[in-house]
């Protein structure tokens, strides 16, 4: 990972790093909030030599500096808390007494630093005090010779213990603080795990790398989508208007000197919002002016009728079967739209859709209109977006921001060259907006993947138009 890897993971988890630092901060405050102050007292002792000769006195400061460190050592053992605890007449543990007292000779001096650290101010300065009083003790004793007149080295006290008036701890600043820096580390690392583990499809340089493939355009997340799934039912200036506008320029320069094209929209999988791509795309395409016709080629979960409003009983299989012919069969949307619905579900959709009555279908279809865009089922649990795709120019593909896989997309783009079907472009969908992090809802594809999209007759815009009735067989 680089730089622009890490800001982009700051960008896409920001609210996880932020939960973390927030949590770690409660989680410091209430643990300080809850720990008993401790107070500190410190006296100063000066250790030096008896001898009051000035031809010695650079040995004895020498002696002296050697012997301070010891003594530093000395004052923190449980003997010493031992005699501070019977001086005092406490009722204290010497291990647990010994654990809050420090010694520390200042470097190339004679001075040692004794502090201890209670709950109580004023037992921490009696104590300090007591230390210092039992030193003085302590080196009498070690230092007296045997028949010699008196200590060589003495211990006084020369900064007496005060009486803390400020707790050293719980430090605030500093708990929180470094509970701030861990939070703020463990949410990062969080987010570069979870972008680790994650492997959804999230930029476009995922979609070029695995489908060898463009984006053609990025549809944004946008909530109302489930209540107004149609471009017809935005304003002009709308983001989801503008990118199926974008979606438009794109395809005309697929295959430009093609009189009449033929598009494929399908996904890898349910729920990416195919079908209301290729009702969209189809839309923008006629509000050119263009003759377009949208197939509903999903014959397992038909969505096309129910979206806008158009009868369904009449349709695509209708016309295969040969009850009906093609232009019998095609209803016209209040958008200009030319709509062939998916008719009967049948029980052997693959079988119809590779039959010569499709390919007959689609030929008669390019020598009327324009263009010609298919919703297909999706390409993974099914064959049918294959056969078609193979049949047309090829296939537009739609992939959901954050929902589909790498492995899908890599999936979808070798079924469709298996066939020898070619991949145009990609239509990236649900992308969040910028500092969103949501991403998931669904279109409307069925296949209880994701929610239904309205009935046609609680949504504004839609008109049915009844296709007539089918032709009855010639009796014989």
């Amino acid at each position: 990972m680089d730089l622009r890897d890490y800001l982009r993971i700051l960008r896409r988890h920001w609210l996880l790093i932020a939960l973390c630092f927030a949590a770690a901060l409660v989680v410091s405050g209430l643990v300080t909030s809850r720990m008993i102050p401790q107070y500190s007292s410190s006296s100063r002792i000066f250790i030096s030599t008896n001898n009051s000769s000035s031809d010695q006195a650079y040995q004895d400061g020498l002696f002296s500096t050697q012997r301070v460190a010891s003594y530093a050592d000395l004052v923190t053992g449980k003997d010493m808390a031992a005699d501070v605890i019977e001086d005092l007449g406490l009722d204290m543990n010497p291990t647990e007494l010994a654990a809050n007292v420090t010694a520390q000779a200042v470097p190339e001096t004679v001075l040692l630093t004794i502090s201890v650290t209670d709950p109580d101010p004023d037992l921490a300065q009696l104590l300090t005090r007591t230390y210092g009083e039992q030193l003085a003790l302590l080196v009498a004793d070690l230092e007296t010779p045997p028949g010699g007149d008196g200590p060589v080295l003495k211990a006084t006290t020369v900064d007496s213990a005060g009486l803390p008036t400020a707790a050293v701890s719980p430090n605030w600043t500093r708990n929180l603080g470094l509970a701030g820096v861990l939070g703020l580390l463990l949410g990062f690392g969080l987010a570069v795990l979870r972008e680790l583990l994650d492997t959804s499809v999230k930029s476009a340089e995922d979609i070029t790398e695995l489908a060898e493939s463009s984006v053609m355009a990025s549809i944004a997340y946008d909530p109302a989508t489930v209540k107004r799934p149609l471009v017809s039912d935005l304003g002009s200036h709308e983001p989801r208007a503008e990118a199926f506008r974008v979606l438009r320029t794109n395809l005309q320069f697929v295959d430009v000197d093609a009189s009449s094209k033929a598009y494929v929209v399908t996904s890898s999988v349910p729920g990416e919002g195919k079908s209301t791509t290729a009702l969209n795309t189809a839309i923008t395409l006629a509000q050119t002016g263009q003759n377009i016709l949208l197939i509903d080629g999903d014959l397992r979960r038909p969505q096309v009728a129910n979206v806008l409003g158009l009868e369904p009983a009449v349709g695509l299989t209708t016309v295969l079967v040969g009850k009906i012919d093609l232009a019998a069969a095609v209803q016209k949307h209040e958008t200009g739209l030319h709509v062939l619905t998916s008719g009967t579900v049948p029980p052997n959709p693959a079988e119809l859709l590779q039959s010569q009555a499709m390919a007959s279908l689609l030929t008669a279809a390019r020598s009327t209109y324009d263009v010609i865009v298919i919703d297909a089922p999706p390409l993974l649990p099914v064959t049918d977006a294959a056969l078609l795709a193979s049949m047309t120019d090829g296939a537009l593909l739609v992939v959901r921001h954050s929902r589909t896989t790498r492995d899908q997309l890599r999936g979808a783009h070798d079924r469709l060259e298996s066939v020898g079907a070619d991949t145009l472009g990609v239509v990236f969908n649900m992308v969040p907006k910028k500092g969103g992090g949501a991403y998931g809802y669904g279109y409307g594809y069925g296949y209880g993947y994701a929610p239904e999209p309205e009935p046609a007759g609680k949504r504004r815009g839609a008109k049915a138009v009844k296709p007539p009735k089918p032709e009855k067989p010639a009796k014989a």
